[in-house]
């Protein structure tokens, strides 16, 4: 994979940690304003269980951060592949949240969303795109042309 792809991964890495980072503490600092905005009926129970997910995304932003910072290149490319497949399914869970849907769930799902095609993009996409345009090997035409 090139060079090119392992920095963009880590610039999404970055900008994903900041993006929980600040849905963490949203979470834990204001829950009941965070269900409201979900369009879901707060209670204590509820309100607990969002500062639990709070204190994850804590870890989970960490985690990013330190991966795109400080992670070697086969580190970065795990931590892109499993966070493509959890960002995609944050939006599909927030979708299905157990309220009316409003302008703060599609735009949280989309951001979701957002991530997981930016995830996917440099992991699979850009390598093809860029591999087709390297001149071959073998007899010095571009990869794909005869």
């Amino acid at each position: 994979m090139s060079k090119n792809n392992l920095s963009a991964l880590q610039k999404v890495l970055l900008t994903g940690s900041t993006v929980f980072g600040l849905s963490a503490i949203a979470l834990v600092a204001t829950p009941q304003f965070f269900n409201e905005l979900l369009g879901l009926a707060s209670n204590p129970a509820l309100e607990w269980s969002m500062r639990m997910t709070g204190i994850t995304l804590v870890a989970l932003a960490g985690n990013m951060f330190a991966h795109a910072r400080k992670g070697s290149e086969d580190g970065v490319y795990l931590a892109a592949r499993v966070m493509m497949f959890s960002a995609f399914a944050l939006g599909v869970l927030t979708l299905l949240l157990p309220a009316t849907l409003n302008w703060f769930t599609i735009l949280y799902a989309a951001v979701g969303f957002s991530f997981s095609a930016a995830y996917g993009y440099f992991l699979f996409i850009k390598k093809k795109l860029t591999s087709s345009l390297e001149p071959s090997k073998s007899n010095g035409t571009r990869s794909g042309q005869q």
